[in-house]
Order: structure tokens, then sequence, then C-alpha cells
């Protein structure tokens, strides 16, 4: 049976490659998409693809309106995106959120819904396997050096800082334990805010300059040794429609909400 699927900012830099990626996809029927720019198009020609008719809806009221689907596919912008997930987890839809940008307390909102309306959603930081393995490796990393920092890079134009891959990352590392602070905030001579900010007790550092593309590198020290592990995006969104379809054929095999698409992986 095919897996029906709506896409969030279908017409997008990665929600337009996610498109040409599903509509190659025996498995996936994508039945529209979500824009509000080319609200009333036709997805097939807005992306200038040979592909059956896919109407293209200005918001997830009128989706939800239009033909039936099993999967929201959340690739829009912070702003919109946890809106978007709530009303299709009401709807009884299950979700996919590749958006970046949202916070911890916005999950723990959506997780809350997600077992009122007994449906899936799995957020994903980061598509790309050499991201999901980064986070595998920090985490085995994180078990046995107990000081650690991430520093997070992306575009000057990237709005929202951290990205959702260094958020994730940041969650799983803090599971495992916390960095160990030898010099409190509040002792730190000159700027403390230097030292980065602390999510879930983790430190944080945001570089958004020009050229920059999405890349994470969680760095730490011990005593006369220090361990990098590194994840650089390149230009294409090729490993992000590979993981996001493999996100989309995993999301329908539980229910709850998980995080990460090593959650998913870990069940081959």
């Amino acid at each position: 049976m095919s897996i029906k699927i709506c896409i969030a900012g279908a017409t997008g830099w990665a929600g337009s490659a996610l498109s040409k990626g599903v509509l190659k996809d025996p498995e996936i029927v994508l039945v529209s998409g979500i824009s509000r720019s080319n609200a009333g198009k036709d997805l097939a020609e807005v992306l200038d693809i040979e592909a059956p008719s896919v109407p293209v809806f200005g918001n997830i009221e009128e989706a939800l309106e239009g033909p039936d689907f099993d999967i929201l596919f959340e690739f829009t912008k912070p702003g919109i995106a946890k809106h978007n997930v709530l009303q299709a987890i009401q709807a009884g839809k299950n979700v996919i959120v590749g958006t970046s940008g949202l916070s911890d307390a916005d999950y723990s909102e959506i997780e809350t819904q997600v077992h009122s309306h007994d449906v899936s959603v799995l957020a994903v930081g980061n598509f790309a396997i050499t991201a999901v393995l980064l986070q595998k490796f920090a985490v085995m990393a994180a078990k046995y050096i107990p000081n650690f920092e991430i520093i997070d890079y992306a575009s000057h134009s990237k709005p929202d800082a951290p990205s959702g891959t260094t958020l994730e990352l940041a969650k799983k590392l803090s599971e495992v334990q916390t960095s160990a602070d030898v010099v409190k905030d509040e002792d730190v001579i000159g700027y403390a805010g230097t030292r980065g900010e602390k999510i879930n007790g983790v430190r944080v550092h945001a570089v958004r300059l020009p050229s920059y593309m999405i890349s994470v590198e969680s760095i730490f020290g011990l005593s006369d040794e220090r361990l990098t592990i590194r994840h650089d995006s390149g230009m294409g969104a090729d490993p992000y429609v590979k993981g996001a379809i493999l996100a989309i054929k995993k999301v329908n095999t539980f229910k709850g909400f998980k995080r990460g698409l090593d959650s998913v992986l870990d069940e081959e």
C-alpha cells in the first residue's frame, strides 16, 4: 500500500528537492503541497517537472480539506511549523518535522498532543547520514569524556541559532551527562556570554557568517588529548532527501514521539 504524503514547504529549497525525490519513489504518493507563495498552482508546473498534477494549498487548514494523506512532512519555517504540526496531529495525521528552530518546550507541547491523539511524530534535526553518525559517535564519546562543547556553523542569513541539528545533539549529549565546568559563569572575568549558551547543560557556540553551510562540531577534551567530531553540509540537498524518504517509510511503524533519525535507524 502506498504512503500518501503532504509536504508543507513543498516549493522551498529543501522541500522542492524532497518533492522531486518523493515523486520518483514508487512506494510514496505526493498528494498535495503547502506553499503560501504558490497556492492554487500545480506543484509539477512550479517545479518544472513531468509528474502527475499535485495541488498546492496556502495553509494547513486548506490542505486538510483537500486530498486525504497519511503523513504531513513539515519543511517550512519556525514561525508556522508548530501550528502546522499541531493541526495535523489533531486531524489524526502522522508527522515528520524537518523544520529547524523548534525548542524543547515546543516539542514538549507536541509530544503531549501526540499521546492525546494516538499518532506518531518523528522530529529530525538533520536527515543527512553523516549528521546522524556524528550524533551517534558524539554520544559514545560523551560516555567516556566529561568535558565537551558544541560549535554550530551556518550562513549569516539563517535566523535560528543554534540549528535544529545542534539542538538535537545537545539534547542527546545531556542525556549521557552534562559537561563539567571548572570555572563557573559567575566566576568568569570579562564576558561570560562568550563561553557559549548552555542548552540542556551543554555549552553551544553559534557562528553565523557568509559562505558557511550547516556544520556541527563536537569537541571533547581530556588532559593532554582532544577529540573533534564534525559534520559538514555541502551545497546540494540530496543527502537530506535520502534520509527524509527513509523517515517517511518509518514514521508509520511506531506510535508516539521520537526525536532524531537515529531513533528509527536503530530498528533496522
